[in-house]
């Protein structure tokens, strides 16, 4: 049991847990103190010192994020001398950094903006030479600008502890540092995964997405071009955030709505594809337990997990379910049976997928992605610039009607919608693998035993005669926990789901900001998640194989799961990398 200590903060006599630092136990009182490096369970180094504090009988002013607190300490966190240390401080940062802060991609939502306005900096005192390095833009996923990094190192700590990939980290020294690939390489030629959890944690404009908003803007505008778009199930658990709505809040109808406002032809629905994903899938698992099949089947929804595979672990390859991720699926499907229902050439069609994830950008440009000649999809925007976009075009968003999306695309179950949230895929299956194998109903269809943000979740599920072994792992950091004890056989799973991103796409790199400040006080992976939850819940279908227009789309056009024609159109491989080539 945690022992507890009594503290002063401020002349407040508080108790608090011993293993709290003098930051939280402030927190835990109401009391606020500025942050920059600082980010909840990824980086605590008290390297920038804007979370200065004084402690009775120490030498020195103390981090806050790092010093433990003590019983009896008495502490103070608003001076003089420590506005003017933490104000001198953030001087030093901007002496060296591109201050373009009105063309800058963070503009009105950068921490070390909100510190400058909040510390009262309206000059710079240390005006010296400024260091000019290029800009990396040789990723199809990711923008690097060294010259707004202000050496925090919370990319560094979040792709070397949490995605446990190492891309990123500190080289050189003094006015030299920099945060950068190993052996100076761009990030386009090492084995970034594009997750984009970089740009996540980012609190300036160092890490940006790289931006196609005026690519879509173009093929919207043109005539010739027939536009499509679809939404992924997490981006309406987040977009209201880009309008000051309240996190968890679902916006579909709207989202739905604004689309349209914008101009596209048609507004499809990912959620149909990712039902579509289920049938394909859970068909493909069936196969491999009935016939000898490579086990454990392996989920292949997200991008940023499949190429850390190939990187990382290409002894799983064969693991790896065949399926496309849904938004390719729908791609396809877009410029094979809609093209053809309704009469259009496939290269006529300009396909736009909105995301949660700029690993998708990356995944979208994959030659081994592509129908009849074509890529499935043309462009990917983040749910960051699908709000931009919808700025742009003046709409008022919150106060927008809520609206359906397109049919037949535009038609989900449930199941489609949680895809978004770590577990989701797994829930989903196994709703409808049970009544396909059992040819029973499911009576209780909420799979609880995946659900939640815990880094790795085991279960054994009846299904009939058949006990189904699974785990759920979200970050590449848990994942190759997982993979190392079923590589050592102290493991033994039938069916493994792998999100790339902490929370799974609910928490992907192409979703809102959210300060350090927030993070203190809410985990973001579980507030976006209600919302998908509670949307699943309203559903009067729930199950992906009950969904009529999946059944309209086999009847029609695939004639089952796992036919000819849907392994050519929907299903893909994929090849082993190296992590850095020579």
């Amino acid at each position: 049991m945690m022992g507890m200590v009594t503290i002063t903060i401020d002349n407040k006599s508080i108790q608090v847990p011993e293993e709290y630092t003098i930051l939280e136990a402030a927190n835990s009182a109401g009391i606020k103190i500025p942050t920059l490096c600082y980010l909840k369970d990824v980086n605590q180094t008290g390297a920038c010192r804007m979370c200065l504090v004084d402690v009775e009988g120490a030498r020195v002013l103390q981090a806050s994020c790092v010093a433990k607190v003590g019983e009896g300490m008495v502490i103070r966190t608003n001076t003089k001398k420590i506005r003017e240390a933490r104000k001198t401080n953030l001087e030093l940062l901007l002496s060296n950094h591109d201050r373009e802060c009105l063309t800058c991609s963070r503009n009105h939502n950068c921490e070390l903006q909100t510190l400058c306005e909040e510390l009262g900096v309206t000059d710079i005192e240390f005006k010296g030479e400024k260091t000019i390095r290029p800009v990396d833009t040789s990723s199809p996923s990711i923008v690097r600008d060294p010259n707004k990094c202000i050496l925090c190192g919370r990319c560094v700590s979040v792709c070397n502890d949490v995605q446990k990939i190492g891309v990123l980290n500190y080289a050189n020294r003094g006015f030299e540092s920099t945060v950068s690939p190993a052996f100076d390489k761009e990030i386009g030629d090492t084995p970034c995964i594009n997750c984009g959890q970089c740009i996540v944690s980012c609190p300036v404009g160092a890490l940006r997405e790289k931006t196609e908003i005026d690519y879509v803007w173009d093929a919207i505008e043109d005539k010739d071009i027939h536009v499509v778009v679809q939404t992924a199930p997490a981006v309406r658990a987040a977009l209201g955030e880009e309008f000051g709505l309240a996190m968890g809040t679902s916006v579909t109808g709207r989202m739905a709505a604004a689309l349209r406002r914008l101009g596209f032809d048609k507004v499809f629905d990912t959620d149909f594809a990712a039902d579509l994903t289920i049938m394909e899938e859970g068909t493909e698992l069936l196969g491999r337990i009935n016939n000898g099949g490579k086990l454990p089947m392996i989920t292949s929804c997200s991008p940023g997990w499949i190429k850390y595979c190939e990187h990382y672990y290409p002894e799983f390859l064969d693991n790896l379910s065949t399926c496309k991720s849904p938004h390719e699926m729908l791609g396809a499907v877009v410029k094979s049976y809609y093209a053809e229902k309704n009469n259009i050439d496939p290269s006529k069609i300009y396909v736009v997928s909105i995301m949660p994830c700029t690993a998708k950008k990356y995944e979208a440009k994959r030659e081994e992605l592509a129908c009849n000649g074509h890529q499935d999809v043309d462009a990917v925007l983040t749910t960051r610039e699908f709000a931009k976009m919808i700025k742009q075009a003046g709409l008022d968003f919150v106060n927008l009607p809520d609206e359906d999306f397109d049919s037949i695309l535009g038609e989900s179950s449930g199941a489609g919608v949680i895809f978004g949230a770590t577990g989701g895929v797994m829930e989903a299956a196994l709703r409808t693998v049970y009544e396909v194998l059992t040819n029973e109903e499911l009576k209780e269809i909420n799979f609880t035993q995946v659900r939640g943000t815990e880094g790795i979740k085991e279960a054994t599920i009846k299904i009939g005669d058949l006990d189904v072994n699974i785990a759920v792992a979200h970050s590449t950091g848990c994942a190759s926990e997982l993979l190392e004890k079923v590589k050592s056989g102290e493991k033994q799973y039938h069916f493994i789901e792998v999100m790339g991103c902490s929370g799974g796409c609910v928490n992907g790199g192409g979703q809102p900001h959210v300060s350090s400040k927030v993070k203190m006080n809410v985990d973001v992976r579980r507030e976006r998640a209600k919302a998908l939850y509670n949307e699943d819940e309203a559903k009067v279908i729930r199950k992906s194989h009950k969904n009529p227009m999946i059944k309209k789309i086999y009847d029609e056009y695939f004639e089952k799961p796992n036919s000819h024609k849907a392994h050519d159109l929907l299903h893909t491989h994929y090849v082993k990398r190296d992590i850095y080539p020579l």
